[in-house]
């Protein structure tokens, strides 16, 4: 029996789905969801052995939630959309299978043999994504807020997740520090930290041989001996 989640942010889209999958059997829904974080969230949670995953969704679409997954967490991928063959051949390879709205539930048959069986390769990043992310997708007051890298400050680990923190702003990321930290242009501070240079201002040494970095909005966020030599580094200071 396969684990799927199914992500796509027309209801109607993902029941006719679900029923599609009901009638062929083999496959167990553990989760629906209606956009990109909500799907990130189950994903990371669940470990599917399958996503079912609509291209065009607003705010991140679903091929750049492909490249948002952690590696570790990765299932195969099945995108779902209304291209025709000829758009799809762009990222055609880079994932598991693919389907056409409306689903003719034989090519969905052919879609679920080739999963049972392991046929078919694990997905790779997309080749319309250069694999590094300008945007962080982020959880804020029950909004989804894409949080431009350049705003941001720093990002910490924490018990509630990953915060993300920006001068006059925050949310919280499903994105894990390790994934940020090979995407994005932050750089580890400490082992529940992640910095943004470009928004550096200062390094307070301390007593005890670490330091703090003192943001342009006078955050201080702590930098451990372990990566004070890089920090210091990188900023050419002596």
């Amino acid at each position: 029996m396969l684990s799927a989640i199914v992500v796509d942010d027309e209801a109607p889209s993902r029941a006719e789905l679900k029923a599609l999958l009901a009638a062929a059997g083999g496959v167990e829904v553990v989760a629906e969801c209606a956009n990109a974080i909500e799907g990130l969230a189950a994903i990371h949670r669940l470990r599917p052995d399958v996503v079912f995953l609509d291209i065009q969704m607003p705010r991140v679409s679903g091929l750049e939630m492909v490249a948002m997954i952690d590696p570790s967490a990765m299932p195969s991928v099945v995108f779902v959309t209304a291209y025709d063959e000829h758009a799809l051949k762009a990222f055609e390879e880079h994932a598991t299978d693919y389907l056409l709205k409306p689903i003719d539930p034989r090519r969905l048959a052919r879609t679920l043999d080739w999963l049972q069986g392991g046929a078919r390769p694990m997905p790779r990043t997309p080749p319309a994504m250069d694999g590094r992310l300008h945007h962080v997708p982020c959880l804020s007051r029950n909004r989804v807020v894409l949080l431009p890298m350049g705003e941001i400050e720093y990002v910490n680990s924490e018990l509630s997740g990953v915060q993300v923190v920006c001068a006059g702003r925050q949310g919280v990321t499903e994105l894990t520090l390790k994934l940020l930290q090979e995407r994005t242009p932050l750089v580890r501070c400490h082992r529940q930290y992640l910095v943004n240079l470009d928004q550096v201002t200062q390094i307070e040494l301390l007593d005890n041989g670490a330091a703090e970095i003192v943001t342009r909005s006078g955050k201080k966020v702590p930098v451990s001996r372990r990566f004070l030599r890089e920090i210091k580094d990188t900023l050419l200071i002596g």
